[in-house]
Order: C-alpha cells, then sequence, then structure tokens
C-alpha cells in the first residue's frame, strides 16, 4: 500500500590456547587397544571431549534429545537428522534401523547443563531434559526484529536491534513520551495489507515501537495503531500508554499497556489490541468530501505507579479474641 506523505512530530516532556599448550594437548592424546567379549576395541582419548560433545547431534550440532539414534557400530544421531539422512548413518554408511542408544539417554539425564544463553547473563543450571523447554522462554534469550514492514531474520539484543532498526530499516527515532502523526493518503478506496513502523521511541530509558497499518477486518477496510515494548512482557507491564484520532469535534481514545515485541506485530494485530479506526470513520475525521484521507493520531507513554498493595502481599485478617 502505498502512501502520499507522513509527517512525524515527536514532543518531548573463553580464551583460546597458545601454541604450545596445543601442542601439549596432542602429546598426550594417545591411543589404546583393549579386547572385551573378543572383540577388539579402539579407544582413542581425547582431553578435549566431555559428555556434551558426545550428546552433540553430528549432522545438524545441536543437542540430542530422546529418541536418540545410534547404527551397529555405535554411532549416533538426534531423530531428526534420522529421517534426513533416509535411514544412513552419515559417518559410517551402514543402516541405521531402530536402535535407541539408551545409554546415552541415561547418562544425559543425571547430567545438569547451564543455558546456552549464559553468556547473555542467564545465571541458571538446569538438568539435561529441563533445559530445552527453558531456552524457549529465557528472558535472556535474543529478539526477533520488531520491523513489521519484512519478514526480517535478524536477532539480537534491544541496543542492537536499535541500531539495526534505524540503519537497515531507516526507521525513524524520536526521544520523548509524546507524538503525533499524520497520515496522509490521496486515495483511501484502495486498502490493501500494507504495516509500517512509524517510529521508535526512547522515553524513561526504555524503547518502544509505534506501529500503524490497514488491513482488512472482516471484509471491512480499517486502520490500527499499537505500541510495542522493547522488551519483556513483563518489564512491559510497568507502562501504560495512549492512542487518540479525531476530527469534525469528535474523537476516539485508547489506553493500555504495550505489547512485548516477543509477541510478533501479526500476533498483536489479530488479537486487535490497538486502537482500531473503520475506514469510513477515518474519512469523517478527515472532513471535506471525503476523498482524500487525513488522519492525525496522538498520543502519549506513561509508567505506571508501583502497586503498595502488592508490595506488601495479602491481607490477613487478625482473627485472635
Amino acid at each position: 500500500m502505498e502512501y502520499d506523505s507522513i509527517e512525524c512530530i515527536s514532543t518531548s516532556d573463553g580464551y583460546g590456547l597458545g601454541e604450545e599448550e596445543i601442542q601439549h594437548l596432542h602429546h598426550h592424546q594417545f591411543s589404546s587397544s583393549k579386547t572385551h567379549n573378543n572383540v577388539n576395541v579402539n579407544v582413542v582419548v581425547r582431553p578435549t571431549t566431555s559428555v556434551h560433545d558426545l550428546l552433540e547431534c553430528p549432522v545438524c550440532t545441536n543437542s540430542m534429545y530422546p529418541p536418540i539414534h545410534q547404527c551397529h557400530n555405535g554411532h549416533t544421531l538426534c531423530s531428526t537428522c534420522k529421517t534426513r539422512v533416509h535411514n544412513r548413518c552419515p559417518t559410517c554408511r551402514q543402516e541405521l534401523g531402530d536402535i535407541r542408544c539408551l545409554a546415552l539417554e541415561k547418562v544425559a539425564e543425571s547430567l545438569e547443563f547451564p543455558c546456552k544463553y549464559c553468556p547473555l547473563g542467564c545465571p541458571e543450571i538446569f538438568p539435561y531434559y529441563s533445559k530445552l523447554k527453558h531456552e524457549l522462554i529465557c528472558n535472556f534469550r535474543p529478539y526477533s526484529c520488531p520491523y513489521a514492514g519484512s519478514e526480517c531474520s535478524v536477532v539480537g539484543d534491544i541496543p542492537y536491534l536499535v541500531t539495526h532498526l534505524r540503519d537497515d530499516h531507516k526507521v525513524d527515532m524520536h526521544s520523548g513520551c509524546t507524538f503525533n502523526h499524520r497520515y496522509v493518503k490521496s486515495n483511501p478506496r484502495e486498502v490493501e495489507n500494507a504495516t509500517w513502523m512509524l517510529t521508535v521511541f526512547n522515553c524513561f530509558g526504555q524503547y518502544f515501537c509505534l506501529h500503524f497499518e490497514a488491513f482488512q477486518l472482516s471484509m471491512a477496510p480499517v486502520y490500527m495503531a499499537f505500541v510495542r515494548f522493547m522488551g519483556d512482557e513483563e518489564d512491559a507491564r510497568n507502562y501504560s500508554y495512549s492512542l487518540e484520532v479525531g476530527g469534525n469535534g469528535r474523537k476516539l481514545i485508547w489506553e493500555g499497556t504495550p505489547r512485548s515485541i516477543r509477541d510478533g506485530h501479526r500476533k498483536v494485530r489479530d488479537s486487535h489490541d490497538g486502537l482500531i479506526i473503520q475506514r469510513n470513520m477515518a474519512l469523517f475525521f478527515s472532513g471535506g468530501e471525503r476523498k482524500e484521507l487525513k488522519l492525525r493520531v496522538t498520543g502519549r507513554i506513561w509508567k505506571e505507579p508501583p502497586n503498595p498493595d502488592a508490595a506488601a502481599g495479602p491481607c490477613v485478617p487478625n482473627l485472635s479474641l
């Protein structure tokens, strides 16, 4: 969807080893040959090998979870990659069959590992099989780019994404907690699915994204504006925002809590969690002969005061006589 002009006014209220250490490790790597049940087994011991390495799938390099499969020669791989390699061991090319590596699954059961986002600040340590579930919701996991105008695959922390939005998506950056946008379109009868992120605001030391878009809602063309918080949902609850649109002595006001960018913009849009303006009403606000859309959206963001009742805990009545 093309637009003619948008006016934006913001008012402010592991360390690497040296060569000697590497040679030392190579010197102490050794091989041995043992006989067990009449089978000659060659064992190569490498000091750098860990149980974590054994649990790494040789195909996708991700951690393996039950069922862990193995071939007749003992080479393992994850269940996802078993179908990808057409039931052939990627190491020795032997047929895999349906052999489970129960020993490795039991070993994994007894282990604890730090969250993979430990380098980003997560201090948690979990049993191996609980680790994956935690990592899906870990507060330290990277954020996805919140730009709604394209399917952007960039991930990172908030400062990195702010720079990415400014430099790569050319998003307007503003400081302040109030905003005033004017949207103008010469042919408002042509409403297609289109998305914009008009600006990113920096206020209260946090970043907020203001979205504005047009789409069909139950076959009716509508416009929608909403704000997302660049952070987690728990922190987003500390803030509120209002949006106002109007004209001809009429106005619509929306107040709500910004959604976290953990929620995709489409999820927010489809939940209708924002200011929705039907096209006919938007044209009424525009005045004139309703042939041109001139929509002004204003708003502000504020920080909610702490709840003293929540901090004090539940009230327990005194039942003593």
